[in-house]
């Protein structure tokens, strides 16, 4: 390992930056020193825009995508370079295009949700439709935090590794008791088929991809997407 990257990485576990951010900043530094073929401390304002060029007219890259590499590069010139530069000017970020999102009505999610075979699966993607949740932080709770006397889940470092606190409703509450009962969970609420693991994302999203093939619904469904839908699990439980 580089001495820049030791320090780059140092720089983000200070600033309690999660493995995944940490992962994908260096992954794109070390691309785009690759690019140039020389050390990114090397580099400066002409080849990150050359870079950027590069990434939109050749790679079409999403404007997404190139956001994470705008991220990681301006973290590595502002914070661990200490480069006096003007980073919005010499580090542009595209505009993210806005688009409304395709949202599947009431009936449609109780029909995809009908289509998950498993009782775990369906649990879990109804969880993450009902209360709102990211699958990432569906698949790591835990039973102690479904607060039934206040009617709210507490989600533990969720994005940004914060904690905070998500309403409850009656039948979704009804749902989780009938899987507690069920599976008598412990140490995870969705457990992993490996002791002391609780289950996988991509576990989750391959049988939300068969439940989405077997309902026939034309419209794009992913474990994330569903926590963007108008819940028919609704605060009375009707």
């Amino acid at each position: 390992m580089t001495p820049l990257r030791q320090r780059m990485l140092e720089d983000m576990r200070v600033r309690n930056f999660s493995p995944h951010t940490q992962s994908t900043y260096v992954l794109q530094v070390s691309l785009f020193a690759r690019y140039f073929r020389k050390p990114p401390d090397q580099l400066g304002p002409e080849e990150i825009r050359s870079y950027q060029v590069y990434l939109t007219d050749q790679r079409k890259l999403a404007p997404a995508s190139t956001l994470i590499v705008v991220a990681a590069l301006r973290f590595l010139y502002k914070v661990t370079l200490h480069k006096d530069w003007s980073v919005g000017d010499i580090i542009p970020a595209p505009k993210k295009p806005q688009k409304l999102p395709i949202v599947l009505s009431p009936e449609e999610v109780h029909h995809f949700l009908s289509c998950v075979a498993s009782p775990k699966h369906r649990t879990i993607l109804t969880t993450c439709y009902a209360a709102g949740l990211r699958i990432s932080e569906t698949v790591r709770l835990k039973p102690t935090e479904i607060d039934s006397q206040r009617m709210v889940i507490r989600v533990e470092q969720g994005k940004g590794q914060k904690d905070r606190y998500v309403m409850l409703s009656p039948k979704l509450l009804e749902i989780l008791r009938d899987w507690w009962r069920r599976e008598k969970p412990k140490l995870w609420l969705f457990p992993s088929d490996i002791p002391g693991r609780p289950i996988t994302r991509g576990a989750v999203e391959r049988a939300c991809q068969e439940a989405h093939r077997v309902s026939r619904i034309s419209k794009p469904i992913t474990p994330h997407s569903m926590r963007h839908y108008l819940p028919f699990l609704t605060m009375s439980g009707n």
